[in-house]
């Protein structure tokens, strides 16, 4: 088939060429001119041609334009041009052109869906598509192909009613199916691509090709319920057999649910469904491992649960569905379970430091946003734990080292479990501070007391940085404590005997530690301690001057040297004077020292506290020399054995006028200890008013120097009621203080603001009705009165 064709105007002399014989429209071959302006009856085209020959006008032969020296000519007049015209009549397109064509592609078409080899060429199919577009027949084209397809397809869908009830054999012809429907679709497309490229773009609302195929795949796959229905459910079983363990064909659900996707059908048809079989079978599942399984291993079934469904969603689901999916299993497994698994087992993991799991429950917590129920129950095992060791009187010995240990492992739970977590360490400071201020005073002296154990001479195998992490443990605690008053009153008493009967393990950390204690509360809360070494340094000044005066050097006794410490008063705990009658020797190196002293410094007034004093005796035993470490009391009841075999009670308290609850203390360390240098007869405990004592001439002992004076460092009831009343009484001149300052600056105040602004500037805790007390006792004073109008407002009184 031969069409006439339009040809562009061309200045080429040479004949054109005729087109390709495969192509259905050729040009037919356009002759040569001759010299003479002729009519081609052929073509209808006039060719004006100028004969030229091998030599110009001149005789002369031309040369090539490329080798010629001589500036281009422009034409002359005199010479002939070519000139090429249209046709005079339009081209006609054959009448049968667009139903034989069609009758071609329909053909092909049908032997692309039936499988069968195609009769024609592609490129002859692709060339016949291009007829009809070229001549405006595009829209009927796509119209008749979208019929032929829509035809086979739903043919297609239609076979899969009523196959095989097997599921997975189903799936399976569902896939091929598809599969086989995706390769029709291309090769249609593929010889219709210019129908795709021309006709498709240039006309809105209408779907490529391939679009066009998926659109009526879905539209009768609509229309066919029981086969869309089959493959949902053909699917989740599928699914849910993976989930119990069984072995599935991964590609099979893969290119399935690509199908879904492809045809806009996934979110809809498949996912909606599927996220409601997933909630349904974790939901049952959760119930029944939280019945069966502890705590650790369901939070390992969670974990790997949620491992499993993200994997799965790389394998063979939409990236989409990966949020709402493991939001599902996460709301299942964990969220409706949080209480239980709170309840159940996290005691259980504390307790065991089980810093994994503790770990894992964090984690999966965080990923349900359930921190807050996790704090709770921190804090809840913090308060309950802790409250057993702190209200425990029988373990108040072992409180300190327990709460130490406790916190310890709280924090590497904190830092190991809870991956460092801010609102954690406010959780756990919080819950400390209220347990240990469970019983108001206690914890803070013992914790004084657990310093004291720690920082005396005595602690074998602990080297000073051990000693200084002890230290640093301890102030962590102490940063808890309300009451810090009780622990200053209870550390410098015993800090005053570590120092004043040298009982001190180190120096360096007795200071450390005032230091760390400046540095929490400030100078003021450390005043006095650093005053202590103060008196302590210049003691040792004031001995060795003391030596070396004339005094000493002239008037002391031979055999006897003594060494003093004098304290201010202002620094010191408060000591009750204690009567003694001290051997000869001993007044006279006092009223010696005293006579230097007051020589040296006028104006001062020097007190001896007997009870802090002690000394080192020389005794002769039959079994070998010892030096006795004993107190000054100790002293005085043994230098009266040097004159006596035997003495009563009430002797030896006449001859000392020590007090007798002290003396009968003393007696007893000295005859019932361990270390029994005096015999009590009759034997027993406690020292009775008809006991009688003698030397221990069969006293042994393998060291040379014996420390008898442990009593001293040991507390007395008398001296524990002594400084928690001394705190008691130090805390109503501070309330008193306070109020006094607040109405002067105020002038008048009702109750309620004056209680709110007292404990905003107290530093210890104190009860409403304690401060009711101290308000009314300045009331009594005329610090204040009560104002006439309103009995519920005060009056500061200048």
């Amino acid at each position: 088939m031969s069409l006439p064709t339009k040809r562009s105007s061309s200045t080429t002399t040479t004949s054109s060429s005729s087109s390709s014989s495969s192509s259905p429209l050729t040009s037919l071959p356009m002759k040569k001119a001759k010299s003479q302006s002729q009519p081609d009856s052929k073509n209808g085209l006039f060719l004006h041609h100028h004969n030229s020959s091998d030599k110009d006008d001149d005789g002369r032969r031309a040369q090539p334009d490329n080798l010629s020296r001589k500036k281009a000519q422009p034409p002359q007049p005199g010479k002939k041009q070519f000139v090429i015209k249209p046709f005079k009549a339009k081209p006609a397109v054959p009448k049968n052109l667009e139903e034989e064509t069609w009758e071609i592609l329909k053909s092909a078409i049908c032997a692309i869906f039936e499988k069968k080899p195609v009769s024609c060429v592609l490129e002859e199919l692709y060339q016949a598509v291009y007829n009809l577009c070229v001549h405006k027949m595009g829209g009927s084209l796509y119209q008749r192909i979208e019929k032929e397809c829509e035809r086979h397809i739903a043919a297609a869908l239609q076979s899969l009613v009523g196959q095989s009830p097997d599921l997975v054999v189903f799936l399976s012809l569902v896939e091929r199916c598809w599969q086989d429907l995706c390769a029709q679709i291309l090769m249609i497309r593929d010889i219709a691509l210019y129908l795709d490229r021309t006709y498709v773009k240039q006309t809105p609302n209408v779907r490529s090709l391939w679009d066009m195929g998926l659109q009526l795949f879905r539209k009768h796959l609509s229309l066919s319920p029981e086969v869309e229905h089959k493959i949902v459910t053909g699917l989740l079983r599928m699914i849910e057999k993976e989930r119990l363990g069984e072995a599935v064909a991964r590609t099979l659900i893969n290119h399935l649910t690509k199908m879904f996707i492809a045809l806009g059908m996934y979110w809809e048809s498949f996912e909606k469904p599927f996220l409601e079989c997933s909630s349904e079978f974790y939901g049952t599942e959760g119930v029944k491992y939280m019945q069966q399984s502890d705590v650790p291993e369901y939070l390992k079934h969670v974990e790997k649960r949620l491992h499993e469904e993200h994997e799965r969603c790389l394998l063979y689901l939409d990236a989409s569905t990966r949020k709402p999916l493991v939001a599902t299993a996460e709301k299942q497994l964990l969220e409706l379970h949080i209480s239980g698994i709170l309840d159940k087992g996290f005691m259980m993991l504390m307790d065991g430091n089980r810093i994994e799991d503790l770990q894992r429950m964090y984690t999966l917590f965080l990923r349900v946003n359930a921190l807050e129920a996790l704090k709770q129950a921190l804090s809840s095992y913090i308060r309950k734990t802790g409250q057993k060791m702190i209200m425990d009187e029988e373990k108040d010995k072992d409180m300190v080292s327990s709460l130490l240990e406790f916190k310890a492992s709280l924090d590497t739970i904190w830092e190991e479990s809870f991956s460092k977590n801010e609102a954690f360490c406010i959780t756990i400071k919080d819950a400390f501070e209220h347990l240990i201020n469970l019983r108001q005073n206690r914890p803070a002296e013992l914790i004084a007391k657990f310093l004291d154990e720690k920082l005396r001479a005595g602690n074998k195998g602990t080297s000073e940085e051990e000693l200084e992490g002890t230290l640093d443990k301890v102030l962590v605690l102490f940063r808890f404590i309300q009451g810090k008053d009780v622990f200053e009153a209870f550390y410098k008493k015993d800090l005053a005997k570590r120092l004043l009967l040298g009982k001190s393990a180190s120096i360096d950390a007795e200071k450390s530690m005032i230091s760390k204690l400046k540095t929490e509360c400030g100078s003021q809360f450390t005043n006095k301690l650093e005053g202590m070494f103060k008196d302590i340094e210049l003691s040792k000044e004031i001995n060795e001057s003391f030596r070396q005066s004339s005094q000493a050097r002239t008037k002391l006794p031979s055999g006897i040297e003594l060494s003093v410490h004098v304290l201010t008063s202002g620094y010191w705990p408060t000591y009750t004077p204690m009567d003694v009658r001290l051997p000869h020797e001993l007044n006279v190196y006092q009223d010696i020292f005293k006579e230097f002293y007051l020589s040296k410094y006028s104006g001062r007034r020097l007190m001896w506290q007997n009870s802090l004093g002690h000394c080192v005796l020389k005794a002769e035993f039959p079994k070998g020399r010892k030096e006795l470490a004993v107190s000054l009391f100790q002293t005085v009841v043994l230098m009266l054995f040097n004159d006596a075999e035997k003495l009563s009670f009430q002797d030896i308290k006449d001859s000392t006028s020590i007090e007798d609850k002290e003396l009968r203390r003393t007696l007893q360390s000295l005859a019932c200890g361990k270390v029994r240098v005096l015999q009590k007869l009759p034997k027993g405990r406690d020292v009775e008013d008809n006991d009688s004592f003698t030397f221990n001439d069969t006293f042994t002992a393998p060291l040379y120097r014996i420390k008898v004076n442990a009593i001293q460092m040991k507390e007395t009831v008398e001296e524990n009621t002594s400084t928690t009343e001394r705190v008691f009484q130090d805390r109503q001149y501070q309330i008193d203080a306070a109020i006094v300052r607040i109405m002067k600056t105020r002038k008048l105040l009702s109750h309620t603001i004056l209680i709110t602004e007292l404990f905003h500037q107290l530093k210890f805790p104190i009860k409403p009705a304690d401060l009711k007390k101290r308000i009314e006792s300045l009331i009594d004073r005329e610090y204040l009165e009560r104002d006439k109008n309103n009995p519920q407002v005060y009056n500061y009184l200048a």
